[in-house]
């Protein structure tokens, strides 16, 4: 049999992919005969493609479902996409711009065309990419958020929820993001820290001549909606000013000062401006004080007639345009630069803007509650649970979700309006119009009469319902697959969107299927460089996945992104790890070469007792720790446990003491077992590295037409009895070998120079069953027992034990002699300096502790290293 010298992955994986999904194994349908397991995609934003976090993500689902799948279990991974409303009309808007359509000129029904021919085109190349890191997905499965069944999901929530009280319609304070000209949510909001600037405004106080109040403000153009000025009144700089009033600047609008103790006496000048229409504390202080509200900025951020000032100007070109004239006027005091932190959109970039408007909220205090207890008590578990802290202070200070959005591509808010301004909410425009009919008491109320509210809704309106949607839950409650698949088991997400999306979606699921949507929540971490940033392309400091997979095979950036990802840690991303990750391929790649070109002497008896003996006690301690550490998420751990038992104990060691001679042939039995370890460590490496794994599996031996590693069936542990014995024993051979090794490296003799070994020791039977070995890892030519030291000879202590390894004419005796007096001379003139310093009465009594056990540790240092020299000196 030919086999390539080196492991080149472009050259397999796109095979095996292809012949996975041809056989049907990533298929997945409900079967009685065995247990169920379900993971549901994060959904991924049509406009989005392949990131580091999304390959570090889809990899510990791809593990996880891969698993399962070798476990026996009906492993159903369910993929599909999100239609992110914002990101996807924010991309078709400038596609637009690009053909010189604007999309005011557009009516909902054109526009809704054009995103939905770019969402054919563009939605799904991420999940295509997906494919090439391997991810064992049901394709036919695939759904997307906006697709008519799941539309129908989210507008019944709309209406049941409506129904129940839990909807509703209201002005209240959210983020407004100018350029996408729509409401955002919180978790589409990203802070960014930045220099920025106070300016000192000085607001004329009302018949005080001459007289000012000097209030600080980052946005001086909003000053035209101020509606008062607050102090606390306590603050004795202004007790003279408690009752009066004050001109806003340049405006010249009379405002009064009211009292709060709100207002912080130490910040600023204790002066606070009120504007209700830009500010949530200042809107929650004009609601106490019973202030009007002046909303003076546009959609788009401009100013609008009832600033009086600058009207038309965009909100920045006005900050500038006013500071000047503030200047020229004498109100403005100073400006001073601090460090602040700007609310930002996620989507557009723009700075949001705290806005009151009129929008859809829902409730959340009661589901909210639910969602809390089954997390507190475990039937929903956090890993690692330090998150369940966050979970709880989030949950226990929820607000109403603002649920509409200011566009066109989405879900349609399914609320209709009178000619009254009053509205109805219903699934259909028939079942509208019928209500409305009866609302109004008007029976000839005709459709054109009705006309539906034009916003949609928040995206994760309906992601917050994908466990249950993509298996039709909501159009048929008691389908084999909702019944079967449902809850899921596994969800794998960032902790980012705890709040947003996973507290969403258990709200969802009690309320909707009275049962939790999955049974553990596994939280990565976030994706950073070296320099501790989170990875983007805006940065710059992202490599590209594909490229990375073009490089260095997918099975080496999978084990790579792994190496270093314990849960809900950031991972620090290092090139040399996919590195190692491509170096381990190849390493398995050699391993399996070595073990096919050994020829078989069926005459040969079995050679190799102790040497299988022990690497089958070593790959069942192994599994056992393997399963532990899946039950418990540690996934980074679950990895380097099969890596060392690979790479260590199967390759460096086991193969080691296996591998016959050079060109001399094997016994059968050593090969024999051999091949069925080498199935295992497959079996074991497949959820990681699927596709080296599977090639290496068919290379092995003639497989049926379903015989396959990926679905092979998972490894259990069968524990020998005296398994512990077996591993000590061995243990021991291997730091006899050690020993061996540190002595060659140190005189530099080289790894293969014949040597030989005396031991003076009580293990003379361990000796005798590991002679073998002990004499092939450690190069020996003879193995004795001795009940002196021999003459010429360095020795090294284990246990009890001694091992001498006689270097005459191996080395020259005199100048080792020589070499090794200088350094017992040398260790000796430290010692004494360490000795004086720890002699003198006032450096001990001064010296700082750690200091002080710094020295005393040079002393029991320096003692050690001098009595072990004397020893190899005297050993010579």
């Amino acid at each position: 049999m030919s086999i390539a010298k080196t492991y080149t992955p472009a050259d397999v994986e796109a095979k095996w992919y292809e012949r996975w999904q041809e056989q049907g194994f990533f298929k997945a349908k409900p079967n009685p005969r065995k247990p169920a397991y379900s993971v549901v995609i994060p959904p991924p934003n049509v406009t989005g493609v392949l990131h580091m976090g999304h390959m570090l993500n889809n990899t510990i689902q791809d593990v996880l479902v891969r698993r399962a799948r070798m476990q026996g279990k009906e492993a159903c991974w369910v993929p599909g996409t999100d239609h992110a409303s914002i990101a996807t009309e924010a991309k078709v808007v400038a596609l637009l711009k690009e053909k010189g359509i604007d999309k005011r000129d557009l009516t909902r029904e054109e526009f809704l065309a054009h995103a939905w021919e770019w969402k054919e085109k563009y939605g799904g190349i991420i999940l295509e990419q997906l494919k090439k890191l391997g991810a064992s997905c049901d394709w036919d499965r695939t759904r997307f958020t906006m697709e008519p069944e799941l539309t129908d999901a989210v507008l019944r929530v709309f209406v049941d929820l409506y129904q129940k009280g839990q909807i509703y319609r209201g002005i209240r304070m959210v983020n407004w993001d100018p350029q996408g000209r729509t409401a955002i949510s919180d978790e589409e909001v990203i802070a960014k820290d930045t220099q920025a600037k106070m300016y000192h405004l000085r607001y004329p106080v009302v018949g005080q001549e001459g007289q000012f109040l000097t209030v600080a403000t980052s946005r001086p153009e909003t000053i035209m909606a101020d509606v008062a000025v607050a102090v606390n009144p306590n603050d004795e700089r202004y007790q003279h000013l408690h009752g009066a009033s004050v001109r806003i600047p340049l405006l010249g609008r009379e405002v009064p000062i009211i009292l709060d103790e709100y207002v912080a006496i130490d910040f600023g000048t204790g002066a606070l401006k009120v504007t209700p229409a830009h500010d949530l504390n200042d809107y929650e202080l004009g609601v106490k004080h019973k202030l009007p509200v002046i909303d003076i900025l546009n959609d788009d951020g401009s100013l609008n007639e009832k600033a009086v000032l600058y009207v038309g100007q965009d909100r920045f070109a006005a900050r500038k345009q006013i500071t000047k004239d503030l200047q020229a006027a004498g109100l403005l005091d100073k400006i001073e630069d601090y460090a602040s932190v700007l609310q930002t959109s996620e989507r557009t970039g723009a700075v949001i803007e705290p806005r009151l408007s009129m929008q859809w909220f829902c409730r959340m205090d009661q589901m909210a509650e639910k969602a809390l207890a089954v997390v507190e008590n475990d039937e929903i578990r956090l890993h690692p649970p330090k998150f369940k802290n966050m979970y709880r202070v989030w949950m226990e200070n929820v607000r109403d979700w603002c649920i509409s959005r200011q566009l066109w591509w989405g879900q349609r808010i399914p609320a209709y309006y009178l000619p009254d301004g009053s509205f109805v909410v219903a699934l259909t425009d028939a079942e509208a119009l019928e209500a409305a009919r009866t609302q109004s008491g008007n029976p000839d109320l005709a459709p054109g009469d009705l006309r539906q509210d034009e916003d949609v809704l928040d995206t994760w309106f309906s992601s917050w319902l994908w466990p249950i949607s993509v298996f039709d839950g909501f159009k048929d409650p008691d389908n084999p697959d909702i019944s079967y698949f449902y809850p899921t088991d596994d969800l794998v997400t960032a902790p980012e969107i705890l709040f947003f999306w996973v507290a969403r979606m258990i709200m969802a699921g009690l309320e909707y299927r009275k049962e939790v949507p999955f049974r553990n929540v596994y939280l990565t971490g976030i994706v950073r460089d070296d320099q501790g940033r989170k990875m983007s392309k805006q940065l710059g400091n992202s490599p590209d996945p594909l490229d990375l997979i073009a490089q260095y095979g997918a099975d080496g950036v999978r084990t790579g992104m792994l190496f270093s990802s314990p849960a809900g840690n950031d991972l620090l991303f290092d090139i040399r790890l996919v590195e190692q990750g491509r170096n381990f391929t190849n390493k398995l790649w050699n391993a399996f070469r070595l073990t096919q070109g050994w020829e078989v002497d069926a005459s040969l008896p079995f050679a190799n007792e102790k040497a299988v003996e022990w690497f089958g006690a070593k790959l069942q301690s192994a599994q056992t720790e393997l399963d532990e550490h899946f039950a418990k998420f540690r996934m980074s751990d679950a990895l380097m446990t099969v890596y060392k038992l690979v790479w260590d104990d199967f390759c460096s060691f086991y193969l080691e003491m296996v591998k016959p001679a050079y060109q001399a042939p094997i016994d059968p039995e050593t090969l024999r077992h051999t091949t069925a370890y080498l199935e295992t460590l497959l079996k074991l490496l497949h959820p990681f590295m699927p596709f080296i794994t599977e090639e290496i599996w068919h290379e092995l031996a003639e497989r049926g037409a379903k015989e396959y590693v990926c679905v092979a069936a998972w490894p259990k542990p069968q524990p020998l009895t005296n398994a512990t014995d077996i591993l000590s024993r061995m243990e021991k051979a291997l730091e006899i070998v050690a020993g061996i090794r540190n002595v060659r490296n140190q005189k530099g003799l080289g790894p293969n120079k014949p040597l030989t070994l005396a031991a003076k020791t009580d293990e003379a039977a361990l000796l005798r069953d590991y002679d073998g070995i002990i004499r092939k890892l450690g190069a020996l030519s003879d193995v004795s027992l001795t009940d002196a030291a021999p003459a010429g000879a360095v020795s090294f202590v284990l246990g009890t034990g001694e091992f001498f390894i006689p270097l005459e004419g191996h080395i020259d005796l005199a100048a080792e002699r020589e070499r090794l007096t200088k350094e017992i001379e040398y260790a000796r003139g430290f010692l004494a300096s360490v000795r004086q310093k720890l002699g003198n009465e006032k450096f001990v009594q001064n010296a700082k502790p750690d200091v002080l056990e710094r020295e005393r540790q040079k002393q029991a240092d320096a003692e050690g290293k001098i009595t072990a020299l004397e020893q190899s000196l005297a050993a010579l």
